[in-house]
């Protein structure tokens, strides 16, 4: 009879031996991030603007978006989005200072925001996104967030 053997197993690794997450992690509550962040990797706040402006130029012809913006002038969402973004992504923590805690579905419940919503808004940010010319490891990663973010707040089927 042939006996088999398992492999051996490899002796654990210890927290020492376990390279850092490469997170970053804030000086305070609301503080700015220690360490290389996505935000600084990317080019801080007037990339996160470009973004923005970029984002809400093509939501200020959409029939299906732009009535979820009750205010005459789109400026003030966008800095709202823009806080957020910057905050997200390892700036500093405005958002968070002014408006509290993001909430996003809380703050979005008031919308109807179906599938037909967040394409559009995924359309508008992807057009957005491209228009930035991202490396492509950083491309991918925002993409990745807002695509999650955006099947996130979708709050009913109705049209």
């Amino acid at each position: 009879m042939t006996e088999h053997r398992l492999p051996e197993a490899s002796a654990p690794q210890n927290a020492s031996n376990v390279p850092p997450a490469n997170v970053p992690l804030r000086g305070s509550e609301h503080g700015e991030a220690l360490g290389v962040s996505f935000y600084d990797t990317v080019g801080g706040r007037a990339t996160f603007e470009r973004l923005v402006a970029e984002f809400y130029r093509h939501v200020a012809d959409d029939p299906v978006l732009r009535p979820m913006y009750p205010e005459e002038d789109l400026g003030p969402a966008a800095e709202r989005l823009t806080m957020f973004l910057v905050q997200y992504w390892g700036g500093p923590g405005t958002y968070s200072e002014q408006r509290g805690h993001p909430r996003l579905r809380l703050r979005h419940q008031p919308f109807k925001v179906n599938p037909e919503a967040r394409d559009r808004w995924l359309a508008h940010m992807r057009a957005a996104v491209d228009s930035l010319e991202l490396p492509p490891l950083a491309d991918a990663t925002l993409w990745d967030y807002l695509q999650r973010a955006a099947f996130a707040m979708v709050n009913t089927f109705d049209d």
